[in-house]
């Protein structure tokens, strides 16, 4: 036998015997067992991460819309309160009557005005402030939502306010100008009855 033989005879031998080695260590180790509560935690783990994957989701909100009243005509020319919608947005706008208040005050907007839809509020008209307490709500003009314009665009102009405040509080809401309650109003001297009613100027 060659120095060549021996050489390939040494290295199969040695190549037996890894494999021998190695299948007696897999035959030989303990094999670890999968518990059910493992299979539990995992499914449990599982169960988390989608909770929280979840939770990470952007929240969709809901759109919400306040109704205000202006003026306009029905189907056969007769002059009637019109509810138009105004989409409302809790994180900017305040509560809901401030929101509608507001917006009234506003007046329509251009594409309402196309379809004759106007307001008797004229365009000096400003809201003060809207002051909310737990048993009522005060909606403070200015001078200029009661002084301009005759005393039919005044009734309309009050019922506007009227029908729009009433819509969007569940408390009692009383009319204030330039900080006073309001009991008697314009030149015309039209008496209004407070709280805030459909029988308001009613006497």
């Amino acid at each position: 036998m060659n120095k060549n033989q021996k050489i390939l005879l040494l290295f199969i031998g040695l190549c037996m015997f890894l494999v021998i080695g190695v299948v007696t260590f897999n035959v030989f180790m303990p094999k670890k067992t999968i518990k059910a509560d493992d299979i539990e935690v995992s499914r449990r783990s599982l169960k988390e991460d989608v909770q929280e994957l979840q939770g990470q989701k952007p929240e969709i909100k809901t759109k919400e819309y306040v109704n205000v009243y202006f003026v306009g005509k029905n189907e056969h020319g007769e002059e009637i309160y019109k509810a138009v919608k105004r989409q409302y947005s809790s994180d900017v706008d305040g509560s809901k009557i401030k929101f509608s208040v507001q917006a009234l005050v506003n007046g329509p907007k251009p594409e309402e005005r196309q379809r004759g839809v106007y307001s008797e509020i004229p365009h000096s008209a400003q809201v003060i402030n809207v002051s909310e307490y737990k048993d009522r709500v005060v909606v403070n003009l200015n001078s200029s939502f009661v002084n301009e314009g005759g005393a039919d665009s005044l009734y309309k102009r009050l019922y506007q306010l009227i029908k729009t405040v009433n819509l969007n509080s569940d408390l009692p809401v009383y009319l204030y100008i330039d900080g006073h309650k309001a009991d008697v109003l314009g030149g015309e001297g039209i008496m209004i009855n407070q709280p805030l009613s459909s029988s308001s100027l009613e006497n």
